[in-house]
């Protein structure tokens, strides 16, 4: 057992319809630490969430959840878990406070109201504690979801895809938020496509279509992918023009335009250099050689990776 790990899981396989979705996953998650999961549509990243916290039983594997075993012992796990999903789901015909009432009644929390109340403080709610949620623009309706997953004080927090469809200044106030439950000593697991909201995770796993390609800080996981990267300025027209010459070439892994600018990259120092050699003295290209980002090695892996689910998605 990891000392200080809040999940600690060693060989976890599930399979759908004879679909394996999560392939032979070993994971450790320190406690009061932000995990982000990222990875293409349909990778298995939900399904790898549930089987963490307990929601979902593996098919083959071993591991344990805030000490609990997370085959023998699963109720025990949810019931100390808050779990955000992807879509509203609270009633939109109630108030915030109506809301948050009745999810304590559900939960049948002793001091019910000072909890509702807290929790209306802590996401800053309380002056719209009666408006009806369903009044409530994307933002508002997350705090609402955010809040009612606390309620009930649980240890470990899971979103899933939580600020999908929310502008950025509300992504911005959530994220404050679970930087401040982290700080609390709270365990937080969510994934997201947002490589700003990666960024901010003290952890990240990649998942590619069931196998864990990589993990570990933000920092470590982009040095690992071993990536040279290039920006080169230049008119749009010769911008489009290069992209098409460059996508294919052998050590190019990823073409990106930015505008009057192209970003490119390689995990083969040496092949890339080779293809980019012949435009190198260009008089109309500049060239400046960049330290990969999250996005780039995100996109590396992605090409490493294949899609076993071919015939469709399954989360």
């Amino acid at each position: 057992m990891t000392p200080g790990a809040a999940i600690e899981v060693e060989g976890l396989t599930k399979s759908f319809a004879g679909r394996v979705v999560v392939d032979r996953l070993s994971l450790a998650v320190p406690s009061g630490r932000i995990m982000g999961f990222l990875g293409p549509n349909g990778s298995g990243k939900t399904t790898t969430l549930r089987m963490l916290c307990g929601l979902l039983t593996p098919d083959s594997g071993r591991g344990t959840c805030l000490g609990l075993d997370i085959l023998t012992e699963a109720q025990r796990i949810k019931r100390q878990v808050g779990y955000m999903t992807q879509r509203f789901s609270l009633y939109e015909d109630l108030s915030i406070v109506e809301n948050l009432d009745f999810i304590g009644r559900v939960f049948g929390l002793a001091e019910r109201r000072r909890k509702v109340s807290q929790a209306l403080d802590r996401l800053g709610l309380t002056a719209r504690r009666r408006q009806l949620a369903g009044e409530l623009s994307g933002g508002w309706k997350q705090r609402l979801a955010l809040a009612a997953c606390i309620l009930h004080e649980p240890r470990l927090l899971l979103l899933d895809e939580p600020t999908a469809g929310v502008d950025p200044k509300a992504r911005r106030d959530f994220w404050a938020q679970i930087h401040g439950l982290a700080a609390d000593g709270m365990t937080v697991l969510v994934s997201t496509h947002y490589m700003d909201e990666a960024e901010r995770c003290h952890l990240i796993a990649y998942i590619a279509y069931g196998r864990l390609l990589a993990k570990g800080p933000v920092a470590q996981v982009i040095a690992e992918a071993g990536l040279s990267t290039f920006t080169i300025t230049a008119a749009a027209d010769k911008v489009a023009e290069l992209a098409d010459r460059l996508t294919g070439l052998p050590g190019v892994d990823l073409v990106a335009p930015f505008g009057s600018a192209l970003h490119v990259g390689g995990g083969d120092r040496e092949q890339l250099l080779a293809s980019l050699a012949p435009y190198r003295d260009n008089p109309a290209l500049v060239w400046r050689e960049d330290s990969a980002t999250l996005e780039d090695a995100f996109i590396h892996l992605m090409g490493k990776s294949s899609d076993n689910f071919s015939n469709g998605p399954v989360s």
